[in-house]
Parts: structure tokens; sequence; C-alpha cells
């Protein structure tokens, strides 16, 4: 039986969901309907949610690829024929969506935590817990794919790119700020706005700025202009928080996503919700049903019809938690989006 936050009218539910946690979607960059979801049960599953063109057409698994390891990140490269991954076994791999052969490009020296495809230079980047940043290029000779590296002061938790802006978020809540077409030095070094350690990144596509947030419930809207007049525009506000009773519980903020018409942007956090947010007016649009447990990933699709979301345990309490985890079953959903995701008095 459906629940609120599952509602086939508003949501498709993708069939075959991974088993375990899942740490990143991804959408095609052109195709709205198509979308990659990449876990811990060592796998990416390619979907299409069937459902933005012709809602009569089922959702489907089109491909599964197997890894070695954890799956912690994936993209599409440029066009979205091909797509990529990455996690504990430490390689980089291109994957096939049409023959669904794999490649293996390169390895990093310990774990990749975060990739993105960088459009204005043909290129992944991939993030390690090495202290090292990487450009690929999938079109080069066997064993070639690695086009640079880029050494950074402490392990890469999260990046994203708009433009040939690339943002790179690390341990002890550093912030580099690169221009992909020189990787040599980058172009801003930061220290995080948030006191704890930082879990999810998203770019504004207006390319104005970026949006962060920790495991401390809070998210912190920066700007890339360094002048003090837009510098003074920065702010961080408190989100994903409970009182029951007279406690105060926070939750991790697991995900960011902007909205790439609107700008407006969606979190997603431990405690179960997702956020619609207009960081212009610093004020929620919406917040959607709760989920049975935490939302872990979440991405718009290419025109911002659809909020692609994760559902399942995130191992916040520890393997302990996850025993008592109520509708601990991972889940994804594609949700159709209205007006809650456009600012108020929006005139195009």
């Amino acid at each position: 039986m459906a629940s609120e936050y599952n509602d086939p009218s508003t949501t498709t539910t993708l069939p075959s969901p991974p088993f375990d946690s899942i740490s990143s979607i991804r959408f095609h960059p052109t195709n709205p309907d198509l979308l990659l979801v990449s876990s811990w049960d060592t796998t990416v599953r390619y979907y299409d949610s069937g459902s933005a063109a012709a809602p009569s057409r089922p959702a489907e698994l089109k491909a599964k690829f197997d890894h070695r390891a954890a799956v912690l990140a994936c993209a599409f490269n440029g066009d979205g024929s091909r797509a990529y991954s990455g996690g504990l076994d430490t390689g980089v791999r291109e994957l096939d969506l049409s023959t669904e052969k794999i490649t293996h490009l390169g390895t990093h020296a310990d774990s990749v935590s975060a990739m993105v495809f960088a459009p204005h230079v043909s290129a992944l980047v991939s993030g390690s817990w090495d202290r090292s940043v990487r450009f690929w290029d999938g079109r080069a000779p066997s064993g070639s794919a690695e086009t640079s590296k880029t050494d950074t002061p402490e392990r890469v938790y999260a990046l994203d790119v708009v433009q040939n802006t690339l943002v790179v978020a690390m341990a002890s809540r550093l912030f580099h700020i690169y221009d992909v077409r020189n990787m040599r030095v980058p172009s801003q070094q930061r220290e995080s706005s948030l006191k704890y350690m930082t879990r999810s990144l998203a770019c504004m596509p207006t390319g104005e700025g970026y949006a962060t947030a920790s495991v401390e419930g809070r998210i912190a809207v920066e700007w890339f202009d360094v002048r003090d007049e837009v510098q003074e525009k920065k702010y961080a506000f408190k989100c994903h928080r409970q009182t029951v009773g007279s406690v105060d519980h926070v939750w991790p903020v697991n995900a960011l996503a902007f909205h790439p018409v609107y700008n407006t942007f969606a979190s997603a956090g431990s405690d179960g919700t997702v956020s619609i947010w207009d960081h212009k007016v610093k004020k929620r649009l919406r917040q959607y049903p709760k989920f049975p447990t935490a939302v872990s990933a979440l991405a718009f699709n290419c025109t911002g019809t659809q909020l692609a979301i994760a559902s399942s345990y995130t191992w916040d309490e520890g393997e302990a938690g996850a025993r008592v985890q109520p509708g601990g079953v991972p889940w994804v959903g594609v949700r159709r989006c209205g007006e809650e995701v456009r600012p108020k008095g929006w005139s195009g």
C-alpha cells in the first residue's frame, strides 16, 4: 500500500532498488527520464523513470553494473552515452550504457569519494581520500586516461562544478575553488562557514556560488565573488532538526541539489525529510512528507520537472541503529515537481 511519501499520483517508485545504503543519484544531462543510482551494495543501477514524457510507461531498470566494493560516486559523461563510477576499491571506471561493458580507467591511492563531469573541458573529475583531485579522459588510449592530478591538503569529501569553476570540499572544513582550465593552484582557499564536518555540496546553476551542509544540521550559502559587498550576503541557517519532548535532535544534511531553472535548492537529511529552499529570500518553500528512514541522496533532472530521492539507512547510528531502523529497506523514487520548487513571484 502506498504511503504519503510514495503516493503514485506524485511519485514513481523505481523497481529493483539497491539492498544497501544509496550513495548518489545522477540524472542524464539531456534526457529527463534517465538516471544513475550508486550504492554500498557494490552496484551502479541505470534506470528509465518512465514518467516525464509518458506517465503510462512504467519505470524500468535498464542495466546494473557490479563492482568489487561499495560504490560512493557516479556520473554521466557530457552526452550521456557513458557513465563513470568510483568507490572503496579505489578504481575509476567507465560504464558503457549501451553494451554494459566496464572499462577500468585508473586508480587513486585510496577510496574515490566524489566525482563530477566537467563539460567545459570534457573531463571526468574525481576526488579521493588519498588527498587528490584527478582528471580523466575516457577517450584516451588504455593506460593514459588520467590527464592531470592535483594534490589537496586534506581528504576530499565532495566536489561540484559549474561552468569552469570547481569547488572541492575537504576534511578539516577546508574548501578549494579552482578554474578547471588551470588546476595548478586554487583560485580561492576557504574555510567552511559551518563548525562541523562537511557532508554535502552543490553549485548554483547560475554560477554565482554554492551551498554546503554539515553533519550538524546546518546549511551555508556562499558566493564566489570575493568583493566585500558580495561576501556580506553569505549566511548559514539551521535545518533538519526536531525537538522531541525536551530533547533537541540534530541530523546530518546528506545531500543538496539546485533546481536547474529556478535556482532554488533541495536538501535531504537523516531525519527522513526533504525540503525545498529559496535561498534568495531565505525561506523554505516546501517540506515533503517524511520518509521512513534517512534520505541519503537526491537530484533534479535536466529540465527540473522531476526530483529523484533515495531513502536508505546512512549508518549515523552504527550497526545498532540498523537493527532498529524503521522502514530500513532502501527505496528510490522520482517525484514530479510542481509549483513548490518555484520562487514566489517568479516571472521567468
